[in-house]
């Protein structure tokens, strides 16, 4: 009896303690959940059942960490997208409102008056594009920009713009490589967006570039592709890794006149498409594909 008496004394001695060690280690724990000074949280003395919910509470605090910190990366990104359209908005508008003063002088000759109202027209119409690129980014990335499914010949479409551009080449001094294959398949695209593309790509190619362009449309596989290419001193492999993002601002890629939309736009464009775009250095050129599946495909 003596024995069996000292057994359940023991038994409740290591029990109690048992609980006063579990009680002291909630306490601990949800101390630690208050004060928030860890993203986990961590138990002294091992417990099956405990362990099993601190791990369900480490989970969910990793989740609101990474919800914490994804919400700082998006907040810190808006902030910058911010200051970026007030300087490319306010570029052009300090531009014109210094003509618009120039021009209240009654000291100007008809031609100085006539040059001045051709730049304040000209700046007019660059942040008039400007703010439409905005617009349009904005309806591309919420799904709003309406996008057709048709069979469209690359060949064609590429070809008559490059013709549009011959005067810019020609005033650049560019030195032209332009290869353009012809009796290749259509692909299934929206016609107004191919062309969009396109003409974002050889303008950037205009801005960025400084003697050597590239123009290529070829077969590979089950894909078409079409190949813009500059050369582009200065421009390195991080930069391109950011080439497609909003209003990116190294300063290789900027002149002043670039709102850094141009290439965002090509990126949402294809992608809504159902087409895929890339961009790296090759050679010292900056080489942007476009990779097109066949329509029939």
């Amino acid at each position: 009896m003596v024995i069996l008496t000292a057994v359940l004394l023991m038994v409740c001695a290591v029990l109690g303690l048992r609980l006063y060690t579990l009680e002291r280690d909630i306490r601990s724990c949800a101390k630690q959940l208050r004060e928030g000074r860890s993203a986990r949280v961590t138990m002294a003395a091992p417990h099956r059942a405990a362990e099993e919910l601190l791990t369900a509470i480490n989970g969910l605090l990793a989740l609101r960490e990474a919800d914490a910190g994804a919400y700082r990366r998006q907040e810190r990104a808006i902030r910058q997208q911010i200051s970026n359209i007030s300087h490319d908005l306010r570029t052009p508008l300090t531009s014109i409102l210094g003509y618009l003063q120039l021009l209240e002088g009654d000291a100007l000759t008809p031609e100085e008056r006539g040059e001045y109202l051709r730049i304040v027209q000209g700046r007019a119409k660059s942040l008039q594009s400007l703010i439409a690129s905005f617009y349009d980014l904005s309806r591309l990335e919420g799904g709003e920009y309406p996008l057709s499914r048709e069979r469209v010949d690359l060949y064609h479409v590429l070809s008559e713009l490059v013709a549009e551009f011959y005067n810019d080449f020609e005033g650049s001094g560019f030195q032209m490589t332009v290869e353009l294959e012809e009796g290749l398949p259509p692909v299934m695209a929206d016609p107004a967006g191919a062309l969009r593309v396109f003409t974002n790509l050889i303008r950037n190619a205009l801005e960025h570039g400084r003697e050597r362009m590239s123009i290529l449309l070829y077969q590979e596989g089950d894909e078409l592709v079409t190949a813009f290419a500059n050369d582009a001193p200065g421009l390195t492999e991080e930069d391109v890794e950011h080439v497609f993002d909003r209003f990116f601002t190294a300063d290789k890629m900027r002149t002043g006149q670039s709102t850094g939309l141009g290439l965002a736009i090509v990126k949402a464009l294809v992608e809504r498409m159902g087409h895929t775009v890339t961009a790296r250095l090759t050679g010292g050129m900056f080489l942007v594909e476009v990779r097109w599946k066949k329509g029939n495909s």
